[in-house]
């Protein structure tokens, strides 16, 4: 299942390779790929494989929850639409407090103690995610996961803020798939490849030979 959406991820062109002019991610480090997830809700056919995709996922793992929390903006959509397919009211979360009214951060109905799941298209070092987690508890929400469509997987989350809230990521597909995927397809050169694995499993020493 996680190489079929990795092949659907590509196919839609959410995955992109620059091995010249690297990409700048939103943590600001350097990187010869990018994962655009937002991307998805254009593709029907794909958006819903993977959105019954993760009602499979939530199922088969028992994740327990009363609500779903979509991350502003991109995790909105996706909320939105495994909302509706598990009958699960929804809320959304803003980065920050919108500054007017009544200065809300979290839009939606919800009560005290009542468990959430933060929802979001992707997670680099997850340490955007910290933003939503906080809010979310300290308006007297329960967060213990957090689900995303693509997972990095490839940092050190044990010295991360995320780490320090006790959550856990579930992921449908990671940089493990795509890698299976592009060596199947021959996508790229041995070399480009090669390149891209450095990367992926040691992005520290990647940056330093390619700053």
């Amino acid at each position: 299942m996680s190489e079929t959406i990795a092949e659907k991820l590509i196919n839609i062109g959410s995955v992109q390779f620059s091995f010249n002019n690297h990409f700048t991610l939103t943590s600001g480090l350097k990187s010869p790929v990018y994962v655009d997830c937002r991307k998805i809700i254009s593709f029907i056919d794909e958006r819903n494989f993977i959105m019954n995709k993760a009602v499979n996922y939530f199922e088969a793992n028992n994740l327990q929850f009363d609500l779903l929390a979509g991350g502003e903006t991109a995790g909105i959509p996706y909320a939105a639409i495994i909302s509706e397919k598990m009958k699960k009211p929804m809320l959304y979360i803003r980065k920050k407090p919108k500054g007017f009214g009544k200065n809300q951060q979290i839009e939606g109905v919800f009560t005290d103690k009542e468990k959430a799941i933060l929802v979001e298209d992707l997670a680099t070092d997850g340490g955007s995610k910290v933003i939503f987690v906080e809010a979310m508890r300290k308006a007297g929400l329960i967060v213990n996961d957090i689900f995303v469509i693509f997972y990095y997987d490839i940092f050190n989350n044990k010295e991360s803020a995320l780490s320090k809230l006790d959550v856990k990521i579930h992921s449908l597909c990671t940089w493990k798939d795509i890698i299976a995927v592009i060596k199947k397809r021959n996508l790229y050169s041995q070399n480009e490849i090669d390149n891209l694995q450095k990367f992926l499993s040691n992005p520290d020493e990647w940056r330093r030979l390619n700053a």
